[in-house]
């Protein structure tokens, strides 16, 4: 048991002179070396807050503005009109030094004057967007300025918190902007009479309700830093009583070109982690931008990347952070240990870390009763889920146990199968590695952990994230960074192992203790079931097209993203003979404590073309263009469905029925896309290193009927896709929409370029990667 370690410090004897007292100087040392950095990490927070407090001028500068302000007082010229003299009247000190203290408060007015006024300026400044409507490669004279006021304002170092307080709130659209681009949205989705009655429900809505609904929203927009942002992870996530594995959380993968053979590699990801996790709790990390600008993007999900656990319960779940937490919680066949990664006030090494793993790989101890399954609870659905933690982990050891687990930094499993691309066919091999990341065997994850890193038997690994906390391009910076620095920034010594040497006074992992009675482990198998039933219903095929990527997209002077989500309209049409409501997530990080917005991807222009694919180069530029104004739109703050939802939420706590709100929020997203961004291109050489870019990730299909479709687009010539969809649909299929996805891909090159398609024929079969712009 923990505490039973912990009491060794502390030991004593009864004897008939008295108590005799013990205590263990190794255990006091380590006691006063952790609380020596916990003071250091408070220490560290209180400057990087006054730092981040002052942005974006700097606390040398309030030295500066005094100096100069006494400076002036020497030339007998008052820079304050009086004030200072004014000031100088109501102090209760001595006459000598009331002209110092009088000066030094009006510099520090001053002073904070000016960082209101900088930080308003820079405010504004952000607000301006005109730059992603320009045409790409011609920036105007206005964007030019702009760029350079940006530059002045931002400061010389800003870290990752710097610019939270100077970023715009996102705005409110109008009800009848929102209500236009909706219809426009829907109407190659309605016929003419479906057409006609949404128009009047749309119509009544915005001439009605709809104004009511608005002034509510404005008013929380004029309150809140986000009137999006609290609603949507409560009512959208926490909310949901179905399970979060498969329906929520999503996955990230490895380099599927690169292995690993040796167990060593556990360490070397469990390091890079820890070193992250070191510079975000200290804000000691850059501050986030759009690559390639200076446009800063909110940081704001960053607080929670650790130490963070969503909390069952009975009507709605709760996302649990802690400020500080020193060790790891691994999983290996059906145990719970707990791993500390700081000894003696600083992180262990790769070496040590290694070491530790060893220890719990040699570990013969079995798992107690109803351990081995334990997770299970948290991938079943969350109202039993919530129960069984009141009724079975509110005290005693169980509680204790729990407390481990959730106050980790976070969850690690290692996992005794082997996964990613081998056998004689790698093709089904990394559909079951996606299949695998995204749901496991249903219990040797713990799904309400702001993430599980995933290590198999032939070191393959991944990454499994909660999704209330944060989004999916948050979490993949922070993998993506790992992978980079265990690539490139460490390695091993001449006989295989990390690096470094071993503190033999390390403690063992402790191995977590539990009491699970026989009714916790009934509900344990009535979730698992549930769980086991979600998993083998989800079909997934992944794949990496290679025949061309962005380079020759690009060369045909259309944006990527508009093309991959053309290809994806075409193959579903192809597919279904129809087309269907189409969700393309969208960041609004732009904003303060901004998330996401919908992109409608299915839209008239795209239909027409898709309807006239084989004719009309000039309907697909259309099409692409829309689609990029809509992302544009979307990205900053213009989009529909968060506005929507919004209004609906306000509804809801008004009392009143919408019926246009009613069935807009109800209408199923069949399609649901998301491209991942790819931001590992300044932590290594892509071009040199093709086999180390990572492969992005996935997620389970929103409906039913509908699949999830998530891609990334790699340097120039390369594009994965991750396909999902459920089994129980009989119109669905995983791989058959992929090979759509592949001839649409081809055949949209072809329409546009057709001397390129057959160049391209005459090229490797896997071309280079070449550096990301």
């Amino acid at each position: 048991m923990a505490e039973a370690h912990q009491a060794v410090a502390f030991q004593f004897t009864v004897t008939p002179d008295g108590i005799d007292l013990q205590l263990s100087h190794q255990a006091l040392t380590e006691i006063y070396l952790s609380g020596m950095r916990s003071w250091k990490k408070r220490i560290v927070r209180i400057k990087n807050s006054v730092i981040t407090g002052v942005y974006p001028a700097s606390p040398s500068s309030w030295l500066f503005v005094v100096i100069a302000i006494l400076a002036t007082m020497y030339t007998r010229s008052d820079p304050s009109m009086g004030l200072i003299a004014k000031i100088q009247e109501h102090l209760p000190v001595s006459t000598q030094c009331q002209a110092v203290v009088s000066a030094v408060l009006f510099s520090t007015m001053l002073w904070l004057m000016l960082i209101f006024t900088m930080r308003l300026c820079l405010k504004q400044l952000l607000s301006y967007h005109r730059w992603m409507f320009e045409q790409h490669g011609k920036m105007s004279t206005t964007t030019k300025i702009w760029v350079a006021l940006v530059r002045i304002f931002s400061g010389r170092k800003p870290l990752l918190y710097s610019y939270q307080g100077s970023l715009p709130n996102l705005p409110v659209p109008t009800i009848k902007d929102t209500v236009k681009r909706y219809l426009e949205s829907v109407r190659p989705l309605m016929d003419d009479k479906e057409y006609e009655r949404m128009t009047k429900l749309a119509a009544e809505f915005e001439s009605s309700l709809g104004n009511r609904l608005q002034w509510y929203l404005k008013l929380k927009a004029l309150w809140a830093s986000n009137y999006v942002s609290d609603w949507w992870e409560e009512y959208v996530y926490l909310r949901g009583r179905s399970p979060i594995m498969v329906n929520s959380n999503y996955y990230g993968m490895t380099f599927p070109l690169c292995y690993h053979t040796i167990l060593i590699f556990y360490p070397f990801l469990l390091y890079p982690f820890q070193s992250l996790f070191y510079l975000l709790d200290f804000s000691l990390f850059t501050s986030l931008r759009i690559p390639g600008t200076v446009i800063p993007l909110c940081a704001a999900q960053c607080e929670r990347i650790f130490n963070t656990t969503r909390i069952p319960g009975e009507e709605t779940d709760t996302v649990q952070h802690w400020q500080d937490s020193d060790y790891i919680v691994v999983y290996h066949r059906g145990r719970y240990f707990r791993l500390r990664v700081y000894q003696a006030g600083r992180l262990l090494s790769p070496r040590e870390i290694e070491f530790q793993i060893q220890r719990i790989l040699d570990d013969p101890s079995p798992p107690s009763k109803g351990e081995a399954k334990l997770g299970a609870l948290t991938a079943g659905d969350r109202v039993p889920w919530a129960k069984a933690r009141t009724k079975y982990f509110s005290s005693g050891i169980n509680k204790r146990s729990l407390d481990c687990i959730e106050k980790a930094a976070f969850f690690v499993t290692l996992d005794d199968e082997e996964q990613g691309m081998m056998g004689d066919d790698p093709a089904a091999s990394l559909d079951r590695y996606a299949k695998s990341l995204l749901h496991g065997k249903c219990y040797d994850r713990w799904f309400d952990k702001s993430f599980t890193v995933v290590y198999y038997k032939n070191g393959k690994n991944g990454i499994n994230a909660e999704h209330s906390w944060a989004d999916a391009p948050v979490l993949a910076h922070v993998w993506e960074y790992t992978l980079a620095t265990d690539s490139f920034q460490l390695g091993y010594n001449a006989e295989g192992h990390c690096k470094g040497d071993v503190d033999p006074s390390l403690p063992r992992p402790v191995k977590l203790s539990w009491e699970i009675p026989p009714e916790c482990e009934e509900q344990i198998a009535q979730s698992l079931a549930v769980a086991q039933a979600l998993a083998d219903d989800v079909d997934f095929h992944v794949f990496s097209f290679q025949e061309f990527g962005k380079g020759k997209v690009k060369k045909c002077r259309v944006s990527p993203d508009g093309f991959i989500q053309m290809a994806l309209q075409l193959a579903y049409f192809r597919e279904r003979g129809t087309f269907c409501l189409t969700y393309e997530a969208s960041m609004t990080r732009l904003f303060r404590e901004g998330r996401t917005e919908t992109v409608r991807s299915c839209t008239n222009e795209s239909s027409a073309f898709i309807r006239a694919a084989d004719v009309c180069k000039h309907l697909f530029r259309v099409a692409t263009e829309k689609h990029q104004l809509l992302y544009r739109l979307a990205m900053t703050g213009a989009g529909i469905d968060r506005h929507l939802f919004c209004l609906y939420v306000v509804s809801k706590y008004l009392g009143v029925e919408s019926p246009f709100l009613k069935e807009v929020l109800s209408e199923p997203w069949r399609l649901s896309t998301s491209q991942t961004p790819i931001q590992q291109v300044e932590l290594f050489d892509i071009d040199n290193h093709p086999e180390y870019v990572s492969c992005g990730g996935g997620f389970g299909p929103v409906a039913d009927d509908g699949y999830g479709v998530s891609y990334c687009v790699l340097g120039e010539n390369m594009i994965n896709f991750h396909i999902s969809c459920k089994h129980s649909c009989p119109d669905t299929d995983a791989h058959k929409f992929g090979d759509q996805i592949r001839q649409a891909l081809r055949d949209l090159l072809k329409l546009l370029s057709p001397s390129q398609t057959e160049a391209s024929k005459t090229e490797e079969s896997q071309p280079k990667v070449k550096k990301e712009q």
